[in-house]
C-alpha cells in the first residue's frame, strides 16, 4: 500500500480524462472537470470507497461551496488519514480555491492511492447510498443521475432515415445557411482548443516535477561542495577528486575543469600569497592586536572561498 508517492511516479502521468472517467465510474457521478471536487466530499467517498465504513458520511458536506465548508470536509478527510496512518499532506489552503493544476495532482495521488488497496476492487460498494448519508448527498446523487440520462438520450443511436427524408436532407444540405458552416467551424475550433489546453496542463505538471527534482539534487550537490571545501579535509586527495568531479565540463577524461572563482589566481602566484600570508602573521602576532588562531583566519578565509562557488553561477 503506497502513502507517499514519489513526484517521477507513472501515477502522475495520467491523464485529466482519464481521471475524470476514474472518478464517474467509481462513484456514479458526472463531473466535467477535476476542480469540480475541491469540496473534499469526493475525496472522502473515495477513501470510504476502499475502506468501507471508516468514514463518517453523516460530517461530510456535498453543498458545501463556501471555503469554510470545505475545510470541515477536509478535517474528515485527514481524520481518516490519521486513522489509517497515511502520512500523505493535505494542501487545503490550495485546494478549497479550486486551482486546477493542485486539484489534479492530488487527484492523481488518490487514485494511486485506492488502485493499491485491494488492487482499486469494489466490493459490493454503493456509492449512492453512502452518498445520500451524507448532508447534499441526494441532490447530488439526482442531479448527477439527471445529466446521465441527458447524455444518454443524446447519444442514442438514431434510427435509419427514409428515402424521402434523405433526399430532403440532401436538398437542405445544398442549400446550408453560411452561418451553420461556420457554427460548426467554430465548434470544432472549440474542441481543438480544450484539447491543446489539456496538453499543457499536463506538460505544466511535468516541468514543475522536473524542477523539483532539479531542486533536490541542486541542493545536494551544493552540500558536498561546502563539506569539500571545510580547511580540515580541503586538502586530502578524496576530496580533491571529489571537486574535479564537480567542476568537470562534461564527461571525457580530458575535460576541462571549471575552477573555482577564488582559485583563479592560486597557480599564478602562490609564493607571493604565501610570503604575504606569513608577514601578515609575524605583524599581527608582534602588535598583540589579533587573537584569534591561525585556525580561526583559515576558517573565514574558507567562508570567501565558499561564496565563490562555480555551482553558484549554475
Amino acid at each position: 500500500m503506497a502513502t507517499n508517492i514519489g513526484m517521477m511516479d507513472g501515477a502522475y502521468f495520467v491523464g485529466r480524462s482519464e481521471i475524470l472517467s476514474w472518478i464517474n465510474s467509481t462513484l456514479h457521478l458526472n463531473l466535467s472537470k477535476v476542480e469540480e471536487a475541491c469540496s473534499g466530499a469526493v475525496h472522502c467517498l473515495l477513501i470510504d470507497s476502499v475502506h468501507p465504513g471508516m468514514v463518517s458520511m453523516h460530517k461530510v458536506n456535498f453543498e458545501a461551496k463556501n471555503e469554510y465548508e470545505m475545510i470541515q470536509n477536509y478535517k474528515v478527510l485527514q481524520d481518516v488519514f490519521n486513522k489509517l496512518k497515511i502520512t500523505k499532506h493535505i494542501e487545503v489552503s490550495k485546494l478549497v480555491k479550486g486551482w486546477p493544476l493542485d486539484n489534479l495532482e492530488f487527484m492523481k495521488w488518490m487514485k494511486r492511492y485506492c488502485d493499491s488497496v485491494n488492487g482499486g476492487g469494489l466490493y459490493n460498494y454503493n456509492p449512492v447510498e453512502r452518498r445520500e448519508a451524507a448532508k447534499g448527498g441526494k441532490e447530488a446523487s439526482k442531479k448527477s443521475a439527471a445529466q446521465q440520462c441527458t447524455t444518454k438520450g443524446s447519444t442514442a443511436a438514431p434510427r435509419p432515415p427514409s428515402s424521402y427524408a434523405r433526399r430532403s436532407s440532401n436538398d437542405v444540405s445544398l442549400s446550408m445557411n453560411p452561418s451553420i458552416v461556420s457554427a460548426k467551424t467554430q465548434s470544432k475550433q472549440s474542441m481543438a482548443l480544450a484539447a491543446y489546453e489539456e496538453q499543457i496542463t499536463e506538460l505544466k505538471l511535468s516541468v514543475d516535477s522536473l524542477e523539483k527534482e532539479r531542486d533536490f539534487y541542486f541542493g545536494k550537490l551544493r552540500d558536498i561542495e561546502i563539506l569539500c571545501q571545510n580547511p580540515k579535509i580541503e586538502h586530502s586527495p578524496i576530496v580533491a577528486a571529489i571537486q574535479r568531479i564537480l567542476y568537470a565540463i562534461d564527461d571525457d577524461d580530458d575535460a576541462s575543469v571549471a575552477e573555482p572563482i577564488g582559485e583563479i589566481s592560486e597557480e599564478k602566484g602562490s609564493f607571493e600569497s604565501h610570503k604575504r600570508k606569513n608577514s601578515l602573521n609575524i605583524d599581527v602576532d608582534a602588535a598583540g592586536i589579533g587573537t584569534s588562531s591561525q585556525r580561526q583566519r583559515l576558517s573565514d578565509a574558507s567562508d570567501v572561498h565558499c561564496s565563490t562557488s562555480p555551482l553558484i553561477s549554475y
